[in-house]
C-alpha cells in the first residue's frame, strides 16, 4: 500500500463494456461494434454495474482517484465520493487507448488499487498498460469474461475492496487475462488466447475463476440429459435455449441447428427463430407458455449474466423461475468444488429472487438440487 493514509483507489469505467451482449453481437471491442450495438438499441450497463460495486464501500474511509465522465468519475460523484480526476476524454467516444492511458495515470498517481469495470478486451488493456505485479480487481461488465481478473459479480467486487480498505488480510494473487477472436466467436468458434496475468485480491466466495474448456470427454452423460430434456418437452410450449454445448446437445438430439454461443427458440419440435436478441426473446415468450433451458459456465457456475446476455431480467420475470430449466453433468457441478451457482442477471432484486436450491438436471431421469447464491 503506498504511503498514504487513506486508502486510494483508483477507478476506470470501460463505459461501453457489454453493450453488444443484449444485441447478440457477443461481444463489444471495436468502435464500429459499438456503434452497431447502440444503433440497435442496446444500453450501456457498466455505469450501473460500477455503481453497485461502489454502494457497498463507499462509507468507508478512502480516496478515489479517476478518469473524466463515464470513463469513472461520472458514477464515482453519484455514489457519493469526490474523486481526484486525472487526465482528459473524449466524451461519447472513449477508446482502448483511453482505458491503457488512465492505467498509467492512476499507476503513476500511488493508488493502492485499480478497480475496473469492463470485459476480457478492457482485461487486456489493463495488463498491457501494468506492471505483472501492480494489484487490480475487475467489476464484470462485459459480454465475454474468460479471465480470471474479475469479481463474480458487482457487489462481490465491492465485498473485495471494502476487505482490503478494513485492512483484513486478503491473499494476492496472479491470475490469467485471456480473451478470444470475437469476429470468430460471432462464427461460433471459440479460439482463447493467453496475454499474460495481473495480481489480484483473492477472496474463495467472491472471485471468478479462468472459464475452462470441456477438458473431460462425457458424451454419453451429455447424451443422456439431452435425452431426458426432449423427453420433457411439452407440446405447445416455446423454449427458449441458450448457449453452451450442453444445450447444444439437447438441439443435436431433436436434429435442428444451433446458434452454439448465441440464444434460439424451438416449439413443437422446430425452430422458431435462431441467435435471437433480448427484444426479439421478449416478443417471442409473450403471452405464451414458454420455458428456458440453460446451463452453466465450467470452472465459474454462472448460469445468468456470462454469455447470454440475451437472457434479460424482463424476459426471466415474464417467463418465471418456474420455468427456468437448468442442466449439467455432474463432473461440471463437482468441479466447482462445493461452490454456488451464480446469477449476474444486472437486477439485483431478481437475483436475490433466483436464490436458493434448485433441480440441476444431471443425466436420465436424474437430477439434484443445487443452491444457487445471492452474491
Amino acid at each position: 500500500m503506498s504511503n498514504q493514509q487513506l486508502f486510494r483507489l483508483g477507478l476506470i469505467v470501460n463505459p461501453l463494456a457489454g453493450v453488444g451482449g443484449s444485441v447478440a453481437l457477443k461481444g463489444s471491442d471495436g468502435a464500429d461494434t459499438a456503434a452497431q450495438a447502440l444503433a440497435l438499441g442496446a444500453e450501456p450497463k457498466a455505469q450501473q454495474r460500477t455503481l453497485t460495486a461502489l454502494e457497498v464501500f463507499k462509507a468507508l474511509p478512502m480516496e478515489v482517484l479517476t478518469y473524466p465522465g463515464e470513463m469513472g468519475e461520472q458514477v464515482a460523484r453519484e455514489a457519493g465520493f469526490n474523486p481526484t480526476v486525472l487526465g482528459q476524454i473524449t466524451t461519447g467516444a472513449t477508446t482502448a487507448e483511453d482505458t491503457e492511458k488512465a492505467a498509467i495515470a492512476l499507476f503513476e498517481a500511488g493508488v493502492d488499487l485499480i478497480l475496473f469495470a469492463g470485459g476480457d478486451g478492457t482485461a487486456r488493456n489493463i495488463c498491457h498498460a501494468l506492471p505483472e505485479q501492480f494489484p487490480v480487481l475487475g467489476i464484470p461488465a462485459g459480454v465475454k469474461i474468460h479471465s480470471g481478473v474479475y469479481a463474480v459479480t458487482p457487489k462481490a467486487a465491492g465485498e473485495v475492496v471494502a476487505m482490503l480498505v478494513r485492512g483484513e488480510l486478503v491473499t494476492l494473487m496472479n491470475q490469467e487475462v485471456r480473451d478470444i477472436d470475437e469476429a470468430q466467436f460471432r462464427e461460433g468458434r471459440v479460439r482463447a488466447k493467453y496475454y499474460g496475468e495481473l495480481q489480484v485480491p483473492q477472496e474463495h466466495r467472491y472471485m471468478q475463476h479462468v472459464k475452462e474448456g470441456g477438458k473431460e470427454v462425457e458424451e454419453l452423460v451429455v447424451a443422456d440429459i439431452a435425452a431426458d430434456v426432449v423427453e420433457r418437452l411439452e407440446p405447445g410450449v416455446r423454449y427458449v435455449m441458450g448457449s453452451g454445448t450442453t444445450v447444444k446437445a439437447v438441439m443435436d438430439e431433436l436434429g435442428l441447428e444451433n446458434t452454439l454461443l448465441g440464444v434460439d427458440v424451438i416449439e413443437d419440435g422446430a425452430l422458431v427463430k435462431q441467435d435471437c436478441t433480448a427484444s426479439d426473446l421478449l416478443q417471442l415468450t409473450a403471452g405464451v407458455d414458454a420455458k428456458v433451458v440453460i446451463t452453466l459456465i465450467g470452472g465459474q457456475g454462472h448460469i445468468l449474466g456470462r454469455g447470454n446476455q440475451q437472457l434479460s431480467p424482463a424476459l426471466i420475470r415474464q417467463v418465471g423461475k418456474e420455468n427456468l430449466i437448468v442442466i449439467a453433468t455432474k463432473s461440471k457441478l463437482k468441479a466447482l468444488e462445493g461452490r454456488s451457482l451464480i446469477v449476474d442477471s444486472g437486477d439485483p432484486e431478481l437475483d436475490r429472487e433466483l436464490a436458493g436450491l434448485i433441480p440441476v438436471t444431471t443425466g436420465y431421469h436424474d437430477s439434484v438440487l443445487y443452491r444457487v447464491a445471492e452474491i
